[in-house]
């Protein structure tokens, strides 16, 4: 995926989050559709400039990868949670936060702040690099051996 191709994408109304899980819905047997819907309701860092819709794209796909099924799943649980703090690290040793106020130096979750975002061309430049690193962040993490991974 190109940063350009992210871009038309965010212009055409996607968020970091759709386009970071619907990268991977065939791979996670999930419709296109669906997985844009699941992911709708988490850009903007849920919308209040919390964690970064990029992560949490990632996150979703870590879930439906490694990601326990139940209480007596505990074992998977751990996969789950090592493979989750090992995105977390990777993409704190190179944004430094989770948060999208912090990685934009603004809230986008403010008219003002979502303004002066969109004329700073932020959401354009800085949005479509953080979806770009956030898969391959995962691309590193998923080209592992896959007998962790549930079935």
């Amino acid at each position: 995926m190109e940063k350009e191709q992210i871009a038309d994408l965010f212009m055409k109304g996607q968020d970091c989050s759709q386009v970071v899980l619907s990268h991977y819905a065939d791979e996670l047997g999930i419709p296109y559709d669906k997985a844009n819907r699941l992911a709708a309701a988490f850009g903007g860092g849920s919308g209040i400039g919390e964690t970064c819709g990029a992560v949490v794209g990632a996150l979703m796909v870590i879930g439906m990868r490694y990601g326990h099924s139940g209480p007596d799943d505990m074992e998977q649980r751990d996969v789950l949670i090592a493979k989750r703090r090992e995105f977390i690290d990777k993409w704190k040793a190179v944004r430094g936060s989770c948060m999208c106020r912090d990685l934009l130096e603004d809230d986008i979750s403010t008219p003002e702040g979502f303004s002066r975002i969109i004329e700073s061309g932020k959401l354009f430049s800085l949005c479509p690099e953080f979806v770009l690193e956030a898969i391959e962040i995962l691309e590193d993490i998923v080209s592992e051996p896959e007998e962790e991974e549930i079935n």
